[in-house]
């Protein structure tokens, strides 16, 4: 039972913040400097959570051609870097992934 108390205890607990956001939001000002700032959380929240899985994947630090992961990535910082365009970067990243680990698949096997 107490397991149940917890998980409605949090689930509380967030909704009461993201809801005090949105109730606060329009009677709230943010200074200019912070409001500079904030345009690169999203990024920086991004790039904290893909790196890793880029450069280690299954946990071993790896910079081969062999790491479909890092190349995929470095195509898709390419593309982020010409066009600014989140969608497309996000797209031509993942089929550039799909197409290396097909390509891999199909000659080295399982």
């Amino acid at each position: 039972m107490s397991d149940w108390i917890i998980i409605l205890g949090m689930g509380l607990i967030t909704h009461s913040q993201r809801l005090s956001m949105i109730i606060t939001s329009g009677r709230l000002t943010i200074s200019e400097p912070l409001r500079r700032a904030l345009r690169f959380a999203p990024p920086a929240v991004l790039s904290a959570i893909i790196l890793p899985e880029m450069l280690q994947p299954g946990g071993q630090l790896d910079f081969s051609l062999g790491n479909e992961r890092l190349l995929a990535g470095l195509v898709a910082i390419l593309i982020a870097w010409r066009t600014k365009n989140m969608v497309l970067t996000v797209a031509i990243g993942m089929v550039t992934l799909w197409i290396l680990q097909f390509i891999n698949q199909a000659l080295f096997g399982p």
